[in-house]
């Protein structure tokens, strides 16, 4: 039954059309990231609207499910940023000073560190249980790696805390290798620029994150 809904969906929902505008999508949305803008989360309600019917044709169950937590995910991460940016221009009007506006770029405080490294255990042990015991997934351990990674890298995002673009990096690249082995050949090459894209955020982030702290600096 489900293999026959996924051959009709291939078959007459204009699939590789869907595929192609959910890719173009993605890197407007990585552009928006790299830019630390806030207009990125809007964009992240639009995308797992396209890839939740594109992993469900190609078995890839994890991810389409992760896709309604990252619809959930940014809107929280749209709330925590705007309430963050409203507080900061009250703040500059206040003080005549010229704020930096969202949620400060920062390093993942140390004590953190074993918390993600937990949860992010728990999530795989979980997802791929669930994977092998329950669906027909042709690469159960590879999705609820990227899936579990993902979970923990999109809340990061939240914080605005600035390893998560290597968190990205792992998620991309692992993805890329599966979904060419899948035959998605328009999501796989965009999963490859995703690669390459954290090495030029992570140093985007780390320069905003020193003029923003020199800014304050001498605001003071």
């Amino acid at each position: 039954m489900t293999k026959n809904v996924e051959t009709f969906l291939r078959n007459n929902m204009g699939y590789e059309l869907i595929e192609i505008v959910a890719a173009a999508i993605m890197l407007i949305y990585l552009w928006l990231e790299y830019k630390a803008s806030i207009w990125l989360w809007p964009v992240g309600v639009v995308i797992p609207l396209f890839y939740i019917y594109i992993y469900f044709v190609n078995k890839f169950y994890a991810d389409m499910g992760i896709n309604i937590y990252y619809l959930v995910a940014s809107a929280y991460g749209w709330f925590r940023w705007w309430k963050s940016e409203a507080a900061l221009k009250q703040k500059s009007l206040r003080s005549g000073e010229t704020a930096v506006l969202g949620v400060a770029i920062r390093y993942t405080p140390k004590t953190y560190w074993p918390k993600l490294l937990a949860v992010f255990c728990a999530l795989f042990a979980l997802i791929a249980w669930v994977l092998i015991r329950f669906t027909d997934s042709p690469v159960p351990l590879g999705d609820a790696f990227t899936t579990a990674l993902s979970i923990v890298a999109m809340w990061m995002l939240a914080q605005k805390y600035i390893e998560q673009w290597w968190f990205w990096l792992i998620v991309n690249a692992v993805s890329a290798t599966l979904y060419f082995w899948k035959g998605m050949t328009p999501t796989a090459v965009t999963y490859v620029v995703y690669s390459i894209v954290p090495v030029f955020g992570y140093r985007q982030w780390q320069k905003m994150m020193t003029s923003a702290m020199t800014e304050n600096r001498y605001s003071r």
